[in-house]
């Protein structure tokens, strides 16, 4: 998986490629589609959610350049595989899931699997995690059709967004954003993709 579907198509950070290798997919697909874990395309994992492809996964970890001393924030647990990936590559991850089965059972898994610098909770990940902000690293795995303030207001100078931005069933917009140290965001676009919608809680 890794050499044909991530490394061929242009990842090269040896510690994303290492972490991608160490981390069994498998574990966090549905038992009746495990035989297809290793495929390069996403795959459902129930309540209208997909775990993102491998190659998605890898780009979206090494575009935020994470160093083994930060602090992540991960919006969308989903399954918890893009968290484990992190948890290799940094010092803590926060992640979000609004799903409370999805938070419930990426918690177990990740826990199962050892990824003991993760912590999971339910939540509205339009909010981020302000109690444990600011952070250097910020992934977004579900897409907003714009990117949320807070997510912005809660990275640290000199801190990584990567997010896809763009309209429910269609093509979307796969960003970096880089906060310099003065404050200033700036953004570009890297390819174009398809997430499913971040979704707000009701009445937030």
């Amino acid at each position: 998986m890794v050499a044909d579907q991530v490394a061929a198509r242009g990842v090269s950070d040896p510690r994303v490629l290492d972490a991608m290798r160490a981390v069994p997919r498998h574990e966090f697909v549905p038992g009746p589609l495990r035989e297809d874990a290793y495929w390069d395309s996403p795959l459902s994992i129930g309540y209208g959610q997909t775990i993102s492809q491998p190659y998605i996964v890898a780009l979206m970890t090494e575009l935020a350049r994470p160093a083994p001393g930060d602090r992540a924030l991960e919006v969308g647990t989903g399954s918890g595989y893009q968290a484990a990936v992190l948890s290799r590559l940094v010092a803590r991850v926060f992640s979000i899931e609004l799903l409370e089965p999805l938070a419930r059972s990426a918690a177990a898994t990740l826990q199962r699997l050892g990824c003991a610098n993760v912590t999971v909770r339910q939540g509205d990940g339009y909010l981020g995690w302000p109690e444990e902000a600011p952070f250097d690293i910020i992934l977004v795995t579900a897409a907003p059709e714009e990117v949320p303030q807070a997510l912005v207001d809660q990275l640290k100078p000199g801190g990584r967004l990567v997010v896809p931005v763009g309209p429910v069933h269609d093509v979307q917009d796969l960003r970096l954003l880089v906060k310099d140290e003065s404050g200033r965001v700036l953004s570009r676009s890297v390819i174009p993709v398809r997430f499913v919608p971040l979704v707000k809680r009701r009445g937030s």
